[in-house]
């Protein structure tokens, strides 16, 4: 008789889940529902966007460009607008240069000098400021414009990590890392070589075996920037 009377319990306490899993996910399989997708699945989706739309920026550039072209007045003032987006970073870049490589160490890698503390995680992966580290380096060099990934950088360019995954200008990239930059190069290198924390970091390169790989080039080619120049600001909402 008790046996019955809990087997009745246990249904009537499944059947009770079943009705409020219905309820919460009104009739949708909660497993299978788009909007719980994860962050990373999000911000990849978000990345995509972007990227779609700053191809789409791009082509409405062009075709303001050409347009201009056609309604040309006074050619002085179309060499100096041509200098000033030479200046800003719109135009694409050529010239000699170096290129910049940072990548994580190996997952399973360990201390590489005797007497070195065995490396934590942190240790493993490339941060935020390694990457303005290096960016920075190459400013003060004297870059006349500078790439990371698949981008040119502008005066508004800002370098941000989430974990080791590197947001710039709206898109995701995970490492290696390529910078890379037009200058002097003999400029550039010194400049680099000068930089105390580009200096600790090549430290962890020895000791664990973070990447790092520095070359020369006669000839790089930069993209000009084509995203969005319109600057982004907080407003106060009106109560």
């Amino acid at each position: 008789m008790v046996g019955s009377v809990l087997t009745c319990l246990i249904f009537a306490l499944a059947g009770f889940l079943f009705y409020t899993s219905a309820r919460t996910s009104h009739g949708t399989d909660i497993r299978k529902d788009d909007t719980l997708l994860r962050l990373s699945d999000l911000i990849q989706q978000r990345s995509q966007q972007n990227a779609q739309t700053t191809d789409e920026i791009a082509a409405l550039r062009a075709q303001i460009d050409q347009l201009a072209a056609q309604h040309v007045t006074n050619p002085a003032d179309t060499a100096r607008l041509a200098a000033l987006e030479r200046a800003a970073g719109l135009e694409p870049l050529s010239g000699a240069g170096v290129t910049v490589t940072l990548n994580d160490a190996p997952p399973n890698a360990t201390a590489k000098i005797p007497g070195v503390p065995q490396p934590q995680p942190d240790d493993l992966v490339i941060h935020q400021q390694d990457l303005q580290a290096v960016v920075n380096a190459l400013w003060r060099g004297g870059a006349t414009g500078i790439q990371v990934q698949d981008q040119r950088l502008i005066s508004t360019s800002a370098v941000r990590c989430v974990g080791n995954q590197l947001i710039l200008q709206g898109r995701v990239y995970s490492p290696p890392y390529v910078i890379k930059a037009v200058g002097d190069r003999a400029s550039l290198i010194a400049s680099i070589n000068a930089d105390s924390y580009i200096q600790n970091y090549l430290q962890y390169v020895a000791a664990y075996g973070l990447g790092w790989k520095l070359t020369e080039s006669k000839q790089l080619h930069l993209p000009g920037y084509t995203g969005t120049t319109d600057l982004q600001y907080a407003q106060a909402s009106a109560r």
